[in-house]
């Protein structure tokens, strides 16, 4: 049951973010790959949230997991910075390294803040 939870959660989280990344993308005429950091720190704080959470193993397996797992993306993230590295965008490159664990970590801190809020 909880490997169909983490297919579902999937199944909705990767079209979601490449709907997403080509939505915020298409709106900045830049290098810089703001979709792929979007997706990034909004994933970090809904897992965040979802980790404050009272412990459900179903919910975490659906959205934790599932969700969030395909949402978000290291592997789109470290390609696109050594791509900017390789076409000299160098400062790009750090830019979204530093922004990219920067936002993220304070989006999942931020995230963990709301839950324990309500």
């Amino acid at each position: 049951m909880t490997v169909l939870l983490v297919v579902l959660g999937a199944a909705v989280g990767a079209p979601l973010r490449y709907l997403a990344d080509r939505a915020v993308q298409a709106r900045h005429a830049t290098v810089f790959p703001w979709g792929t950091l979007t997706v990034n720190v909004v994933g970090s704080a809904l897992l965040g949230f979802l980790a404050a959470l009272p412990a459900s193993g179903g919910a975490m397996s659906l959205l934790g997991t599932g969700l969030c797992g395909a949402l978000t993306t290291y592997s789109t993230f470290g390609y696109e910075t050594v791509r900017l590295v390789e076409v000299g965008a160098r400062f790009h490159a750090v830019a979204n390294a530093v922004a990219s664990i920067v936002a993220g970590l304070g989006a999942a801190y931020l995230g963990v803040a709301v839950a324990q809020a309500l």
